[in-house]
Formats: structure tokens, sequence, C-alpha cells
């Protein structure tokens, strides 16, 4: 394989996002490596099997020769310039059949066009999260809350930082925060809007409902579960976190405990789904369907930075079910003009 050295010329072509690849696109550019794992061909020969990306995507790349020199270079999380070619193989799939490999040169890549993100900036994030702390009353849950979300609370440190899943939503950095935050704040708008919702319970559980999350997912590159993940799920993780900091707080009422660890044991929505319980409350069944709501509309965030421009339908995806369609048409300010003949509306009175 040839290894063009540091002394190499900068890019000699201008990156093109990875949604953007064609078949016989030449790839001359730097990649971020997501994942990188060496394998055993049949003959007993290794190679390394690389996931290279983008904010926009990942792609698949196969290295046969100087396997050790291109593992040492490509390790998860570290950007590499590329050089090859992108095909769609009618057996294989798509991938980039990899020419060269090298150090990236400082001032060939932006960092930030290279990971994966949240759309909104994490202080403003972190910001909405304590504004709606701020709003429960319940004395004991605010409390609890802040146990977890104090500035200075190590498990604030983490939750900040940790990612949401693995592969379908939010699987990146302060996906967890994202995530979660939203599913509080439509949990909190929605709850007045149905009678019989204790609203600081609700809110509560859905700040929390994820918290194991912290210890079932690793934050290193690529993002993966821990073996106490595997082993445990994050559902009993979460669980048994919360309830030994609610053990700790002197006099916590036993009725807002159990209902605030039925939402975390409940929030999957089925046995099925990973949950030891079903939604039996309320609170619980409004978290249940907000979390999955989020989950859902995240899939469909995840699957639109991939698409390329003017596409309106994404490849199947095992999280929806089906593929994206994201060709609906938008309301223009032409829309918004009345019909001929029809009366605009009257200006409203000062």
């Amino acid at each position: 394989m040839s290894r063009p050295g540091p002394s190499a010329a900068r890019v000699t072509l201008p990156a093109v996002l990875v949604r953007d690849f064609e078949h016989g696109t030449d790839v001359d550019q730097v990649l971020l490596v997501r994942e990188a794992s060496r394998r055993a061909r049949r003959d007993g020969a290794e190679f390394l099997k690389l996931s290279l990306g983008d904010r926009t995507g990942g792609i698949a790349a196969m290295v046969f020769d100087d396997v050790a020199q291109a593992e040492e270079l490509c390790r998860a999380g570290s950007p590499v310039h590329v050089i090859g070619r992108y095909e769609v193989h009618q057996r294989w799939g798509a991938q980039i059949l990899i020419r060269g490999l090298r150090a990236p040169l400082d001032g060939t890549f932006d960092p930030a066009q290279l990971a994966d993100g949240p759309p909104r900036a994490v202080d403003q994030m972190e910001a909405d999260l304590r504004e709606l702390v701020s709003t429960v009353r319940h004395p004991h849950l605010r409390r609890l809350l802040d146990v977890f979300f104090g500035e200075r609370s190590e498990t604030w440190a983490l939750y900040r930082i940790a990612p949401a899943a693995k592969h379908y939503h939010q699987a990146y950095l302060h996906g967890l925060l994202e995530h979660s935050l939203t599913v509080a704040q439509a949990v909190s708008a929605i709850s007045a809007t149905f009678p019989g919702i204790d609203r600081d319970i609700a809110v509560t559980g859905a700040l929390l409902h994820d918290i194991g999350k912290l210890e079932a997912y690793t934050c290193d590159a690529p993002i993966d579960m821990t073996d106490a993940g595997r082993l445990q799920g994050e559902i009993p993780l979460g669980y048994y976190r919360v309830r030994r900091v609610i053990e700790d707080l002197a006099g916590f009422p036993e009725a807002a405990a159990e209902s605030v660890l039925h939402i975390i044991l409940s929030h999957h929505g089925a046995l099925a789904h990973g949950s030891p319980v079903v939604p039996c409350t309320r609170e619980a069944t409004l978290v249940h369907m907000i979390d999955n709501l989020g989950g859902r509309l995240g899939s469909f965030d995840r699957l639109e930075k991939g698409l390329a421009p003017g596409e309106a339908w994404s490849s199947f995806d095992r999280a929806l079910g089906s593929g994206a369609y994201f060709g609906s048409a938008t309301i223009t300010a032409e829309d918004r003009r009345p019909a001929s003949g029809a009366a605009e509306p009257e200006a409203e009175a000062a």
C-alpha cells in the first residue's frame, strides 16, 4: 500500500462530504476514524477493517497492506488523511478502496466537520436544564435533582458529556444531555394538558430515566457498551444509582421514591424491550411515550445528516422499520398570501 509521508503536499482535492460520495469519487482528504479492528482472512492473513466518516455519515474501508502501521495510524476517534476511491460494489456495498494513508497535516481539515454532535450548544443546553430544574417545587425532588445535576456533582460531569446511544439516536458526546433535556422539556410542556399528572414527578423521572447510560456506555471513541452495560443493562444500572441516592436523603417520601423509580424501570414500555415492568402510572406512561418519540425523531435527525442535496428518501433504517422521507413541502411566504379575492386579515389593534 502506498503511504505518502508527512512532507506530502496538502489536500490536492477539495473535501467532499461523505453523504455526497458517488461511485467513482476520488478521495483525497481527512476523515475521522470511527472504528478500527484487525481481522483475519480465511488464508490466515490479517487486514484492518475501518469505519471512516465525517459529520454526515460513515463508510467502510479495508487495509490489506502494512496492517500494523495502518493500525497505529488509524486509532478510533482520530483523524487520518485518506487517499483512495469510493465504489459501490454489487456484493460488498459501499466502501473506500484505500491507496494511501497518512497523518493529517495541520490546517488541512476542520475538526468540527468530522465529529457528529448535538445541534444546540452544550452551554445552552446546560442553562436550559438548570432553568427546568429550578421549576420543580417539590423540596425532596429538588434535593434529588441537585445531587445529580449540581454544578459540583461528579455525576453531572459525566452526564454532561455522555452519549445517549451507540448507533440509533444522539450517538455522540453530549447526546444524553440533549436527549434527556428534550424529553423532560416535552414532558413539562404536556403535563398540564392531561389531568392527574404530577408534573414534578414526571419531570424528575424524565431527567433521570436514562441515568444508567452513564455506566452502560463508553465516552471514548468508538462509543460502545461497557461490561456493566452488557451484563446488567442500563435500566437496572440507573435504578440502583438513583435508589442509592434516595436512600441517603433523610426523610425522602416513600411514595415519591416509588414514583420516580417506577419511571426509570418502565420507560422502555414493554418487557420485550427491556423494561422489567410496564408503565403503571400516568407519569411513567407520559415519560415512556415522550422518550420513544424523542428517540424516533432523533433517528430522523441522524438520517437527514446523511442525505445528499436534493435527496428525499433515506435507505431502510432498523430503528424506524422503514426509510425516512424528507421531501414534504414547506410553507413559503408565497403560500401564506391570501387567495385571490380573499380579504387580508385585519391588523391587530395597538
